[in-house]
């Protein structure tokens, strides 16, 4: 085994949990999930010897872009049959309001879910979610005034729930 086959196996040891927690946020069904990890990490070894500094980064972006891609290919709308959320149940306390907040979450963009996840639940700045996505700040921001102002809508019931940290200061961008 190389070195970059036993760091690949190491990171993919250590991280695989958080990636999948992660994908389920963003497709909200535990099999898409997994395919979207599966197919985030055959990337990541693909292009693994070109990996300079931290890897972690580099994964979660190619995690993005494909959940952002697979969700802009997908034609037939797929009904999750199950719940993941053993992780997202815990961290979440109320499962009614998990609930609320996964079928909240499925109304909006790919992009906009991106961003919501990246921000709120990976606790990243809009900095960092920019540079996960490969996208501006600005667009960051307007996703997250989007995403909020669509969660808010949808889902009234949850507006005690939406951080107002997201909002840019002075309600501009």
């Amino acid at each position: 085994m190389t070195a970059d086959e036993s760091t690949f196996d190491a990171f993919v040891h250590a991280r695989t949990h958080a990636l999948a927690r992660t994908a389920y946020l963003l497709v909200g069904d535990h099999h898409r999930a997994e395919d979207l990890v599966q197919t985030t990490l055959v990337k990541a070894a693909r292009a693994w010897h070109r990996i300079q500094g931290e890897p972690e980064p580099y994964v979660r972006r190619i995690l993005h872009h494909e959940h952002i891609s697979a969700a802009r290919q997908r034609r037939v709308r797929e009904v999750p049959l199950g719940t993941y959320g053993d992780q997202v149940a815990a961290r979440a306390g109320d499962p009614d309001l998990r609930l609320s907040l996964e079928a909240a979450l499925r109304q909006l963009t790919p992009k906009q879910r991106a961003v919501v996840v990246l921000r709120f639940y990976e606790d990243l700045t809009e900095v960092q979610a920019a540079e996960v996505l490969g996208i501006g700040l600005g667009t960051v921001k307007s996703n997250t005034r989007q995403a909020l102002a669509r969660l808010r809508s949808v889902a009234p019931h949850l507006a005690e729930h939406l951080s107002p940290r997201s909002e840019p200061a002075g309600g501009s961008r």
